[in-house]
């Protein structure tokens, strides 16, 4: 068993030179790669999340976290070929048709990918055909939906009225989220989960899939 207390404060710090330091370290002491993000870097992660949620960390904070992580990662992936990482579930994650705004969907894209979800991340302005794309050509079990502008909201509903009309409802499960979205918005249009920021929407998919 290895002591990852050190690489656990690097990283809820943002600390990349000292990450990478205790990650090197860690792999002298005999440490494999896979252990050290599933053991190591995702609680620190998960931690990460919840103080995001209690307003104790803000997102200039969490993204150094991010990128931190990424740059553990991206030295851990060569000793990582040929070792099998089991995907969580496939996501399909997108802002609404007619909302160009990127910031919480693209936190959210950066929680599932550390998380050990697929994301498939169709971006801005993404109409409800080309989540329907995701789930037909891609087998995506989760479609994530954010929306910023109240104008945009309405979309969310059709995009599940579509899903109903293609038979494709009871294949695939539908979260939502952005300033102006509620729980009971998200109830009220038959969605299956709401979060109100990225470690929710984790949180929520990892629950959502668990039942499925």
């Amino acid at each position: 068993m290895y002591d990852y207390t050190q690489l656990q404060e690097a990283l809820i710090d943002g600390d990349e030179d000292l990450l990478l330091e205790e990650t090197d370290e860690l792999l002298n002491q005999g440490a494999g790669p896979v252990e050290l993000i599933a053991e190591g870097m995702m609680p620190a992660m998960e931690e990460v999340g919840n103080r995001f949620s209690r307003h104790e960390m803000y997102v200039p904070e969490v993204l150094m976290c991010a990128n931190a992580m990424n740059r553990a990662v991206d030295r851990l992936r060569p000793l990582m070929e040929g070792i099998s990482v089991e995907s969580r579930g496939k996501v399909a994650i997108g802002t609404v048709k007619g909302d160009l705004h990127d910031i919480g969907k693209n936190l959210v894209t950066m929680f599932m990918e550390v998380s050990d979800f697929e994301v498939l991340d169709l971006g801005v302005d993404v109409a409800p055909d080309r989540f329907i794309g995701a789930v037909r050509q891609e087998g995506a079990q989760v479609i994530a939906m954010s929306a910023l502008l109240t104008t945009t909201v309405p979309v969310m509903e059709e995009m599940i009225r579509v899903l109903e009309a293609e038979g494709l409802r009871d294949q695939v499960k539908v979260i939502v989220g952005g300033a102006p979205i509620t729980q009971e918005y998200a109830d009220g249009i038959g969605a299956d989960g709401y979060a109100r920021d990225a470690a929710g929407a984790v949180r929520i998919t990892s629950e959502l899939l668990s039942r499925a």
